[in-house]
């Protein structure tokens, strides 16, 4: 089925920007996989802590008060992290924090049980959670610091496990394998994580070049419509005007028929920039505008300094194109009727408040009331254009000369 006149319009819309692909739209599978990676972790962890949970408080005292503080020391911010991943907010900062506290609390341990506590074979519940202080790096720390604390946690938990063995003979065999075996987990689900994450950021990018090039697409055509509408618009305005003058009998149907010819062709000037020169409507700054007037000075082969006084500012990039449309006229008709004796231009910005541009010369001058309506130079180019972008237009002429000024503010 063909889409209806408005279906490209309400499209565009709906459109997010296209711009740095950090959106929530434009990141949609990175953040869906860290929260699977968050509810995973909270699943595994969780397992692991209620298992040390029971072999600590197995072998737990009232009157043991190292013990019950490194118990706190430790699932205090397991709890956190757990609820967090959970709920889907701190994660990053919950599980930093479990993941430090538990290195020291790790670290610490030989200080708290002295060797041969509690059995030189039996396992401490804090070695229980060696790996769940692996996975709490995965998802507070960059890539280098989740390596870096998968290849050094194993190594802290196997000297503290010598220690609690008074460095015997038989402990180093067992310890060598827990070593091995905990640092290849590690390295394993450190791995995992980052290549999840990686095919995660393709599918984003993708998804974000393709949302780039629909939107290109959708405001190409959004601009083919505009354009036609106004073809449209201006064909019959001029062919409304061309009837009228036919059928101009009386002087009140002469002036009704001037009055719409002057209309059309105020339009369709209007509409210059709008539908060939549209561009961007990004703020433009006072220094690009002195640089195009330069530019149009040039090209008209004129010999006059633009100067630049005030603050230099930022202004909407359609109020900058229409001034300096404006000026390009009034510059062309100082050249053509003054032959550019005396002109001068200059530039005043007012910071991000507005512009004023004054263009004079020295030439004869001319009586703006006996200017043709036909002739649109001045009442469509100039008057007319600063008018549709809220601007302002002076023009001041007499025999010493004439002084267009062009302003506009920002409300």
């Amino acid at each position: 089925m063909a889409a209806d006149a408005l279906s490209i319009r309400e499209a565009w819309s709906r459109i997010p920007s296209p711009g740095a692909a950090e959106t929530e739209f434009e990141r949609f599978t990175g953040k869906r996989m860290e929260r699977i990676l968050a509810i995973v972790v909270a699943i595994g962890s969780a397992v692991l802590g209620v298992q040390a949970l029971i072999a600590a408080l197995s072998t737990l005292t009232m009157q043991d008060g190292p013990h019950i503080t490194m118990l706190l020391v430790v699932y205090i911010p397991l709890v956190l992290m757990l609820v967090a991943c959970l709920v889907g907010r701190g994660v990053r900062a919950a599980s930093g924090l479990f993941a430090v506290a538990y290195v020291l609390a790790l670290a610490a341990w030989p200080v708290v049980v002295s060797p041969g506590d509690n059995g030189a074979h039996d396992q401490p519940w804090i070695f229980f959670l060696v790996n769940v202080g692996v996975v709490a790096a995965l998802l507070a720390f960059p890539l280098w610091l989740q390596f870096a604390w998968a290849v050094g946690m194993p190594f802290v938990y196997g000297y503290v496990r010598l220690v609690q063995g008074a460095f015997s003979r038989d402990f180093w065999v067992t310890t060598g394998f827990d070593v091995s075996f905990t640092l290849i987990l590690g390295l394993v689900i450190i791995s995992l994580g980052w290549m999840f994450r990686s095919v995660a950021a393709g599918v984003d990018d993708a998804r974000g070049r393709a949302v780039s090039s629909y939107a290109a697409a959708a405001a190409a055509a959004a601009a083919e419509e505009e354009r036609v509408a106004m073809s449209a618009l201006m064909h019959d305005s001029v062919l409304a005007a061309l009837i009228a003058a036919e059928r101009a009998e009386g002087e009140r149907a002469q002036d009704l028929a001037v009055a719409m010819a002057r209309e059309a062709l105020t339009r369709l000037a209007n509409t210059e920039a709008a539908v060939a020169q549209e561009g961007s409507d990004d703020p433009v700054a006072t220094a690009q505008i002195v640089a195009e007037l330069r530019r149009s000075l040039s090209e008209l082969g004129a010999d006059a300094v633009v100067e630049e006084i005030g603050g230099v500012g930022l202004i909407p990039g359609r109020a900058a194109r229409a001034l300096v449309l404006a000026a390009r006229q009034a510059l062309g008709n100082a050249v053509t009727h003054a032959g550019g004796r005396g002109l001068h231009i200059v530039a005043e910005g007012r910071g991000d408040e507005g512009i004023l541009v004054t263009i004079s010369d020295t030439g004869p001058g001319f009586d703006l009331a006996t200017i043709g309506a036909d002739r649109l130079g001045i009442r469509a180019s100039i008057l007319a254009r600063m008018a549709g972008v809220a601007g302002t237009a002076v023009i001041e002429s007499d025999e010493s000369g004439t002084t267009v000024v062009l302003g506009w503010e920002r409300a």
